[in-house]
């Protein structure tokens, strides 16, 4: 039987409640017990307390400091402490925990991370963010504290499953797979009339809003690449993405001596999130079952950097290095989210992507190691203030 004492940041979102799902079902089944030690969510109030009602975390904290006496309200009798704000968040990953779930979306969740990470807990990290801005540090954190970092994206979930991770140079080539998007196969023509909508109806995975609209326009892919690079020290040229549309092979590892290992299964995060939490056993579950017969065939294609050139981006932003990767991410989650908001087409959000990281980098900014997490975040805030500066002037244009 698996046991945890269990931190979850971000408890609210898509990756947090599936996280919470496989714990019920491994309680039910007899395959793990759990304590939790604290929850943190967003606006999701109804949901955060009803989720620590259920578990009996020490703490539940909500991000918002002007939800508080909400929280509170909701949690009233259950004997949970309610707390509010970023700094609550950190005190809350800072916790002892034998693992901590870090699914909090976007930069918002780097300090978060940051702090669990000097804990000596399993750090289950599904922020992108937290490795794209931050990664070579953040690891080293990790193995200094005695933790141990398990990466929770489908990719390179995949990827630390078939890795020799005690001799990594057995290794040649790492490849992440792309399901494509919604707009695979949609004509350069047409793209500048897509809309919110059309872009979060993801053709295999059930994600969020920012997540979705990321892989529409492979900007996930392009962040995915450079968390791979920290992830299995890796240089760029030695990462490539394939188009795979049926997204049931999610990575491969190719060896020195020409084998190839991939790790398959249905698109479902819940299995990469079981394999972090049962880690290094594994957690029955009632998964999808893979029916390869059922399945007839696998495509695979490569990807078009024309159509969707922010892939190119981000691998140009990794071998430049330095704060590129922090201001290629930062542009791209200021840009996706005025696209949702409406206030942006979405040929522009590549456009933003390119246009901060040519005035940053003129402008000197990338101009040495970034890798703190407060430094980090200095270059984050000042690449978004140019990101949304950008992207007030094509509203006005447009």
């Amino acid at each position: 039987m698996i046991r945890r004492r269990i931190t979850v940041l971000g408890s609210t979102g898509s990756v947090g409640c599936s996280t919470l799902d496989l714990m019920e079902q491994a309680e039910a089944g007899g395959a793990g017990a759990f304590e939790v030690e604290a929850l943190t969510g967003g606006a999701n109030i109804a949901r955060l307390a009803e989720q620590a009602r259920r578990w009996k975390p020490k703490v539940a904290v909500t991000a918002d400091p002007a939800r508080l006496d909400e929280l509170r309200d909701a949690l009233s009798g259950s004997g949970v402490e309610a707390a509010a704000g970023e700094a609550a968040i950190t005190e809350a990953a800072s916790r002892p925990a034998d693992w901590v779930m870090a699914s909090i979306v976007g930069a918002a969740g780097l300090k978060s991370a940051w702090a669990a990470a000097g804990t000596g807990a399993t750090l289950a990290l599904a922020n992108k963010e937290s490795l794209v801005c931050c990664g070579p540090a953040l690891i080293q954190r990790v193995k200094v504290s005695g933790g141990r970092l398990i990466p929770v994206d489908s990719e390179h979930s995949a990827i630390f499953q078939v890795f020799p991770h005690g001799a990594p140079e057995q290794v040649s080539k790492l490849t992440l797979t792309a399901s494509g998007g919604p707009f695979r196969t949609r004509a350069a023509a047409e793209m500048g009339s897509i809309t919110p909508e059309q872009a979060v109806a993801h053709p295999n995975w059930s994600m969020g809003a920012k997540i979705s609209v990321d892989s529409a326009s492979m900007a996930n892919k392009g962040l995915e690449m450079i968390e791979a690079a920290y992830l299995f020290d890796m240089p760029a040229e030695r990462i490539d993405v394939v188009v795979h549309p049926e997204s049931i092979i999610h990575s491969t590892v190719e060896y020195v001596d020409g084998s190839t290992l991939a790790q398959m299964g249905p698109p479902d995060m819940k299995t990469p999130i079981a394999c972090a939490l049962g880690w290094p056993d594994r957690l029955p579950w009632p998964a999808p079952r893979l029916d390869l017969a059922a399945l007839g065939r696998l495509t695979f294609e490569a990807p078009d950097e024309a159509r969707f050139p922010l892939l190119g981006l981000a691998r140009r932003s990794l071998q430049a290095g330095g704060a590129a990767p922090i201001i290629f991410n930062a542009a791209n989650e200021v840009a996706a989210l005025a696209f949702l908001d409406r206030r942006l087409g979405f040929l522009n959000i590549a456009a933003v992507v390119a246009d901060t990281l040519s005035r940053m980098t003129a402008s000197g900014v990338d101009s040495g190691s970034h890798n703190a997490c407060d430094a980090a975040l200095a270059v984050d805030a000042e690449a978004r203030r140019v990101a949304e500066s950008i992207v007030r002037g094509l509203a006005a244009a447009a």
